[in-house]
């Protein structure tokens, strides 16, 4: 009961951190290794995705009725980057993904340099693209980093919304929104393979969605209030740690 109880509770925090700017995985998936220690990896990393689906469908959910969303856009990006995430998942299985764990906190090193250097970024909604341009852009975001969720994963939502503030010119709150959309398509793909496997311990997964959710409704109230600012912040923290992280995963371990 303990150990559901550590889990449940850290589920409850990843939502809430994922439904503001994505990461949850940055507290779920090492909390669960942390608990059970002696389970395979894939089915703790399924577990996860049984847990964070819902949280993220809620958090879509709920952007969708305060923000205004470029569905035209985002359904096709959502496809792509359900294709992508299947694509990279299948690939991960013919290939190592050590060289892009060691080159992943230097990626998001560049992305928080460039943050913070570019103070107004993000701060205000000023779409670069429309109808058709966008959708292919919003496409090609969703494929690429898509893929690299299916591969490999840590920081993806984040990626999500970096592309959507840089490539595409939303304030940090419509990327957050839009990112929220093209997350649970991904999750969707990752689930659906790690079920198909076994790898996904329903038992525990049903009872930490319930606190994943619980947490995105807290988290998702909270973007909608603070706004654009609130989101960058909480973004910067975010990928601070993500460095952090990716960086012990790569050289220390």
């Amino acid at each position: 009961m303990l150990d559901l109880a550590i889990v449940t509770l850290a589920s409850l925090f990843a939502g809430f951190v994922d439904a503001i700017v994505g990461g949850g995985g940055l507290i779920l998936v090492p909390a669960l290794f942390s608990v059970f220690p002696n389970a395979a990896p894939a089915t703790l990393f399924g577990t996860n995705k049984g847990a964070a689906v819902w949280g993220t469908a809620w958090a879509t959910a709920q952007f969708a009725r305060r923000v205004r969303l470029p569905w035209s856009a985002l359904l096709p990006a959502a496809a792509a980057a359900l294709i992508g995430a299947f694509a990279g998942a299948w690939t991960v299985t013919q290939i190592s993904a050590d060289g892009l764990r060691r080159a992943l906190p230097f990626v998001l090193l560049a992305v928080l340099v460039y943050t913070l250097a570019r103070k107004d970024l993000g701060r205000s909604h000023a779409p670069l693209h429309h109808g058709r341009a966008e959708a292919g852009w919003a496409s090609l975001i969703g494929a690429i980093v898509g893929f690299y969720d299916g591969f490999f994963g840590p920081g993806a939502g984040s990626f999500f919304v970096f592309l959507f503030v840089r490539a595409l010119g939303y304030d940090f709150l419509h990327a957050s929104a839009s990112a929220k959309l093209l997350n649970t398509a991904t999750n969707l793909a990752a689930l659906g393979a790690f079920a198909w496997t076994g790898h996904v311990w329903w038992h525990i997964a049903v009872v930490m969605a319930v606190a994943n959710v619980a947490g995105s409704l807290v988290g998702t109230r909270l973007a909608l209030r603070h706004g654009a600012g609130f989101v960058r912040v909480v973004f910067i923290v975010v990928v601070s740690m993500l460095i952090l992280k990716t960086a012990f995963d790569g050289f220390m371990r």
